[in-house]
């Protein structure tokens, strides 16, 4: 029955105990044996453990009393706020969980917003106070005035000893409302999924209307795509098969799609083709953008299927094909922080056995020509001579920053630092809402980082696309043994191009081997040098093999190989290969 189901996330920051309170109902409601719970159950990939974190949103399905409660465990870190999104999505209600030890933090509230505007009943939780209660007084005053809510309806709690917590699920019996339908045929939304090598995709569901079952024809209603479901089942959390999922259930088919570009997170499964969709996700915003190439002994094939297999898991990765004069065939992605990045490339390798090369992205240009007509470049080699130019116009992006009032003064400085332009603040209890503007290019290629540095890490973000500006911006051009290296060549603003050229030249100087004559390093722009270095040739002793006599006969060696250094340089035969591991440390200088 319907009414006996409830529909739950947890939203708290990271390591407010989220995971070890999903642990005390997995041992209360008797959903695994005490014998066999362990720190973090739902904490399924090794990653998790490792690193002590939520990464992936975990469903499960427990029974108390005689109701079905269906909790889906969220991450708490920011880089992976899609997770949490999706998740508030299928559920009616939400428990808020704060640390009695570190109070409300701002993702937290980031992501009440989210519940809120889905109109989700919030059940508010204080957790660990087998701790410390000292803080109490002021988190409950802060979670009063956030939630317009009364003291007795703020829940004292401690995950670890399980203090609290059957009252508190006692309550989300009686607060959250069930679940709701909208439909009378099966209808459900696809909230996430993952590749199983037998059953193609197992696209995780939560059901809005009907029934669905095992061998029945069903329909992705975004591409119209017709499949036969394989089995139909719920998360225990391990996948347990069921005869069927009926309204208001949260569950999985296996759809036996081997394709992994067919099936979108947020698209509707449905029975009658005719069927109107469930509205879906916005699209996360990525806020951390890179070039990433398959190493030499990968083939471009697996590494693209390991891309888009990954993607099913994580569809927060903003995916857009490249190619590179160096690198060859890649994709530009984007991710929702460098946490992400580094466990997105740690997923490639350890599940896919895919490993990447990384390079610093570039964003997209317009250049308006003299003849009036406009182009769209992202890769260097694409612009034309700088005499057809009339002018470059660079992207830029509308900013929102969400972030504790200590923190005010510092962000304010680094958003003008780059050349960020601020519009306006908004004062909510004791969080800012910062709105700019500013260019894309400081923004994906530095900004965020920065941003979780001086904040400590309790920041969140949000941008869009705005318009092209124009920028004075000219291409700095490195020359190696006076031959221009296209694969260096980069647009920079015409003040910092000193900057960048000295410190790239700098660079090279360090990593490029020496050789056998004196190799130039330079940086130009339209042909002027504007920086230089000079990597010494290597001194080989051609006369060490004569031991005693005349000391002319060495004189006459060294002269030789005088003679032979200053020819190759004369000649411009001293070419010289970069190796592929210094291209990629002097692509990612800012």
């Amino acid at each position: 029955m319907i009414e006996k189901i409830r529909n739950f996330a947890i939203i708290a920051h990271i390591d407010h105990g989220k995971s070890t309170l999903a642990d005390r109902f997995l041992e209360i409601t008797k959903t695994i044996p005490e014998s066999k719970i362990k720190p973090q159950h739902l904490d399924m990939l090794s990653l998790e453990r490792e690193k002590g974190i939520t990464i992936k949103m975990q469903p499960v399905s427990m029974k108390f009393n005689d109701y079905v409660l269906n909790l889906i465990d969220t991450p708490g870190h920011s880089d992976f706020s899609y997770e949490v999104s999706r998740a508030l999505k299928c559920v009616e209600g939400a428990i808020l969980l704060v640390d009695v030890t570190q109070g409300i933090q701002a993702q937290t509230v980031y992501n009440l917003k989210i519940a809120q505007e889905l109109n989700l009943k919030i059940i508010p939780a204080i957790n660990k106070v087998d701790l410390d209660i000292s803080n109490i007084d002021i988190i409950s005053q802060d979670l009063k005035n956030l939630l317009n809510v009364s003291e007795d309806e703020i829940h004292l709690i401690s995950g670890k000893t399980g203090y609290g917590v059957e009252k508190l699920i006692e309550d989300i019996i009686k607060k959250i409302p069930a679940p709701q339908i909208l439909s009378d045929t099966p209808k459900a939304l696809i909230f996430d999924s993952h590749f199983d090598t037998y059953k193609g995709i197992i696209a995780h569901i939560r059901v809005f209307g009907g029934e669905f079952k095992k061998d029945k024809i069903y329909y992705l209603k975004s591409k119209n795509y017709k499949f036969k479901s394989i089995e139909v089942g719920i998360f225990k959390p391990e996948l347990k098969i069921v005869e069927s999922l009926k309204a208001g259930e949260i569950g999985y088919i296996a759809t036996g799609i081997k394709e992994p570009d067919v099936l979108k997170i947020g698209d509707t499964i449905v029975e009658n083709f005719n069927d109107l969709a469930i509205p879906g996700y916005k699209e996360p915003i990525s806020v951390i953008f890179t070039n990433i190439f398959p190493k030499e002994e990968i083939s471009y094939e697996k590494f693209k299927d390991s891309l888009f297999k990954l993607k099913l898991n994580d569809p927060s990765l903003n995916i857009e094909p490249i190619n590179s004069p160096v690198f060859g065939r890649g994709y530009l992605v984007g991710f929702l922080g460098l946490l992400h990045l580094e466990i997105f490339q740690e997923r490639l390798k350890r599940e896919f056995g895919t490993e990447v090369v990384l390079t610093l992205p570039s964003v997209k240009y317009e250049v308006v020509l003299k003849n009036k007509q406009t182009l769209i470049i992202q890769n260097i080699s694409e612009l034309p001579d700088f005499s057809n130019i009339l002018e470059i116009r660079e992207p830029w992006s509308y900013v929102e920053i969400f972030v504790h009032f200590k923190y005010l003064e510092s962000v304010f400085n680094l958003i003008k630092q780059k050349r960020g332009v601020i519009l306006n603040h908004k004062t909510m209890t004791s969080f800012v809402l910062i709105e700019a503007e500013m260019p894309l290019e400081e923004l994906i290629t530095g900004f965020y980082d920065d941003l979780k540095s001086i904040t400590s890490g309790y920041s969140s973000i949000n941008w869009e696309f705005l318009n092209f500006r124009k920028a004075d911006l000219v291409k700095l051009d490195i020359l190696i043994a006076e031959e221009v290296n296209p694969a260096l060549s980069r647009l920079v603003f015409k003040n910092q191009a000193y900057y960048v050229g000295k410190k790239i030249v700098t660079e090279l100087k360090k990593l490029l081997p020496r050789e056998q004559f004196p190799v130039k390093l330079q940086a130009a722009i339209g042909g002027k040098i504007i920086a230089r270095e000079t990597i010494p040739a290597l001194k080989a002793d051609v006369a060490g093999w004569l031991y005693g006599g005349d000391i002319t006969r060495k004189m006459k060696l060294w002269q030789k190989q005088k003679k032979g250094k200053k020819k190759l340089e004369k000649l411009g035969k001293g070419k010289v290969n970069v190796p592929n591991d210094v291209l990629i440390k002097i692509l990612q200088i800012k």
